[in-house]
């Protein structure tokens, strides 16, 4: 899989002019790339996969070793792949712990995102998660990547069935309103999309 390396990562941000205000004098102390993608798979599922990179920009004294971690090393780099059907049910969940700070013992969290499998993604997912995995039931990094994920799956999958948007009664609409701002139920958008769902501003 073609994945954009942290470096490349920051040569295109660098290319980039950001829309910010010019910041104070700094330096830079720590990088987190997440790169997430999804996958419509021949047998009908969909695969959603996140990649997690944390970086630093010097040498790294660590807990887990007396030799300091190079510069630019990856301190976690963790692979996620999540398997939903296109009702959003999770059918599989496997995870790869390359770079970790505590190796092997790091690694055997990747099984614990099994107790995931036969759940749905929808309202109360990030609850959902942080019941069974928050803690030392699981990887932390793991975890957190699983939140986003759940947005990944839904605009994947949704792109592939528009027509479940056009039912203002369909359940990728009812999840659509109120999930942020512009699709408040307040707003403009629900009432020219999903008349049935605006309610007037108070």
């Amino acid at each position: 899989m073609a994945l954009c390396s942290a470096a490349r990562f920051h040569t295109l941000l660098k290319a980039i002019d950001m829309p910010l205000a010019e910041p104070d004098v700094r330096r830079e102390i720590h990088s987190r790339v997440i790169d997430m993608r999804a996958f419509a798979r021949r047998d009908g599922l969909y695969d959603v996969e996140a990649h997690l990179v944390d970086r630093k920009p010097f040498d790294f004294k660590r807990l887990s070793s007396p030799v300091p971690l190079p510069a630019g090393e990856p301190v976690h780099d963790l692979w996620v792949r999540m398997t939903v059907d296109e009702n959003y049910v999770v059918r599989a969940l496997v995870a790869s712990s390359d770079a970790t700070p505590w190796g092997a013992l790091c690694r055997e969290a990747e099984s614990t995102l099994s107790v995931l499998v036969g759940e749905t993604i929808a309202r109360g997912w990030s609850k959902k998660v942080k019941e069974l995995l928050r803690g030392s039931a699981s990887c932390t990094h793991l975890m957190e990547v699983l939140l986003p994920m759940a947005t990944t799956a839904f605009q994947g999958i949704l792109a592939m069935h528009p027509e479940r948007l056009r039912d203002a009664d369909s359940a990728a609409v009812a999840g659509l309103v109120d999930s942020c701002y512009a699709y408040g139920r307040e707003r403009p958008v629900v009432q020219r999309l999903w008349p049935q769902h605006y309610r007037k501003p108070d």
